[in-house]
């Protein structure tokens, strides 16, 4: 017959703590590194929306300028140059309109938080407080 298997822990309280402080360690680096890297996609998520921003932006100004140049050629002819200026405008207008209200959405708080670190950290909370029991 072969000999019972002993499952119990001979180390010492002392090792079981240090153990367990060298593991919560690790942990909150590791959490740590999590958080830089999805802040980092945050980021770059918020500086995609303030571009979109700026591009609607100009897109708007350079409609304002088609709009009034085309009010000023359908004043003064009365006829077709002025309604191609016109409509030309009006699209110019609404793709930065476009772009402004996509880029507000990206830049908004709610979208910065770094959720995934949020979770984790509060499962990781949870595992550590049982170690502790």
């Amino acid at each position: 017959m072969s000999d019972p298997v002993d499952f119990r822990d001979n180390r010492g309280v002392g090792t079981l703590i240090s153990d367990l402080i060298q593991q919560v360690t690790s942990l909150m680096q590791t959490e740590i590194r999590l958080l830089r890297a999805e802040m980092g996609d945050k980021l770059k998520t918020m500086m995609s929306g303030a571009i979109e921003v700026l591009a609607g932006g100009l897109l708007l100004m350079a409609a304002l300028l088609i709009l009034l140049q085309a009010l000023v050629v359908a004043l003064a002819h009365w006829v077709g140059a002025g309604w191609a200026s016109l409509i030309v405008g009006v699209v110019v207008a609404l793709i930065g309109a476009m772009l402004v209200k996509r880029g507000t959405s990206n830049i908004e708080p709610s979208n910065l938080t770094p959720d995934q670190t949020t979770n984790q950290l509060a499962r990781d909370a949870a595992v550590v407080k049982e170690q502790f029991k």
